[in-house]
């Protein structure tokens, strides 16, 4: 067995990118992307609706300039500043903790989806945006109403993984798009 049979295989869906950037700007975005979605929740500690709206505008900008590995941090801070936090939540931040594997499932399904539909089968963004965040909201609502049913999480959480999570994925979505493309207009080549 060579050594090329022991590399990590990233899917090709996870490499894609909207256009190339240059090593610098690719861990400037990388370390911008994850410190605005780690730090919002403890900078502005609500209302949900905005920490929401600018953690899903990081994710999708993520999904158009990053790639495999360095995805991983925008997908599973967000949620860990939420819950260190605590504000957002209140009394009810203990049971986030069980949402949080499903909240980084949620993300990684929004990211995957813009770099599929939008990267890969090149569909109209409102639309891709639109699927993707039916899909992540769909995921985590369905998560909520188990554990719901398992006497696990409150019936408030029903509203804040499923209606909410579209708004602010679609709202949040569609300021990534505009925000990005500003950036490729006024980027450095």
């Amino acid at each position: 067995m060579d050594n090329s049979d022991k590399k990590v295989r990233i899917p090709l869906i996870l490499t894609l990118t909207d256009y190339s950037l240059i090593n610098k700007q690719i861990w400037a975005e990388w370390l911008l992307y994850s410190l605005v979605g780690f730090f919002t929740p403890f900078l502005l500690g609500g209302p949900q609706f905005l920490v929401g709206f600018i953690v899903n505008a990081m994710l999708v900008l993520g999904a158009l300039n990053l790639r495999d590995y360095r995805l991983i941090p925008l997908i599973i801070l967000p949620s860990i500043g939420v819950f260190s936090r605590g504000l957002l939540f209140g009394p009810f931040t203990l049971f986030l903790a069980y949402l949080l594997p499903f909240i980084w499932v949620g993300n990684l399904l929004l990211v995957i989806g813009i770099k599929n539909f939008v990267l890969h089968r090149k569909w109209n963004r409102v639309f891709a945006l639109f699927f993707s965040a039916v899909i992540k909201a769909a995921w985590l609502f369905v998560a909520a109403f188990v554990l719901y049913s398992l006497d696990l999480i409150p019936e408030k959480f029903l509203t804040f993984m499923g209606p909410f999570q579209l708004l602010t994925a679609l709202s949040g979505g569609l300021m990534a798009f505009m925000l990005h493309e500003v950036k490729k207009r006024v980027r450095v080549e």
